[in-house]
């Protein structure tokens, strides 16, 4: 590809990225027009494509995701630059680093809870994560005075809420904060859907000696009875 064919607001962007994985996915696709998932995974070394691509993404640049054949014949995933009418602006520059002050506020005012769980985790294992989605609402509606716009996750919800968001409908193409607003993942206390789909769920969670001996009751039960324990519990509670 030739750099002078590419829309100078496009260009402009990709000149503000520092960020070495953004940095490699956009470098090549000025230089060859185009970067497939197999040249992201074998020539760079990166496992997760798609979250190569979703970095660019977080910056503001818009790709289009497309198809091609490879040496041997097999259609794999390509992605080059979409039109400049498409850039997100509420992205420019990227995530920005939440201060320290912030995270403060945030344990002060939900206390220090994963929001998912409800259960209590050293503050140091907590991370701050957007309500609604960053690729859906980059930074536009966010701010570090609305505290109403984030909640508190443990690392391992905090992957589960990015893995449902980036294979969920709306953060693929929809992009409508209002359907994340209502979303389990947003709104746990209170929600009408779990990304798009009409499910509830309930996460419990057995502590203490009490409680264990409870839940390993419960477990040999399912087990003799040659079910989980889940459906022993729905079956419980729908009594």
């Amino acid at each position: 590809m030739n750099r002078h064919s590419i829309d100078p607001r496009i260009l402009a962007l990709c000149e503000r990225v520092t960020r070495k994985r953004a940095r490699t996915v956009i470098d090549h696709i000025i230089a060859h027009g185009f970067i497939t998932t197999e040249e992201l995974k074998e020539t760079y070394g990166y496992d997760h494509p798609p979250r190569a691509i979703r970095d660019v993404r977080e910056e503001g640049i818009p790709l289009i995701t497309d198809s091609v054949i490879n040496k041997s014949g097999r259609k794999i995933g390509a992605y080059r630059f979409d039109s400049p009418d498409n850039i997100k602006n509420g992205r420019i520059g990227g995530r920005k680093a939440f201060s320290k002050a912030f995270k403060e506020a945030l344990i002060k005012k939900y206390d220090s809870r994963d929001a998912i769980t409800g259960d209590q985790v050293e503050q140091r294992y907590l991370q701050i994560d957007h309500r609604v989605p960053y690729q859906v609402a980059g930074d536009t509606e966010h701010d570090e005075l609305n505290l109403n716009a984030y909640m508190l996750l443990d690392a391992s919800n905090q992957r589960a809420k990015s893995f449902t968001c980036e294979s969920c409908e709306n953060g693929l193409n929809t992009q409508d904060p209002e359907i994340c607003m209502s979303c389990y993942w947003a709104y746990p206390e209170g929600y009408s859907h779990v990304a798009t789909k009409p499910v509830r769920q309930l996460v419990l969670t057995w502590s203490g000696a009490d409680e264990v001996h409870t839940y390993e009751a419960l477990k040999l039960r399912a087990e003799s009875e040659g079910i989980t324990i889940k459906t022993l519990l729905a079956r419980l509670l729908g009594k």
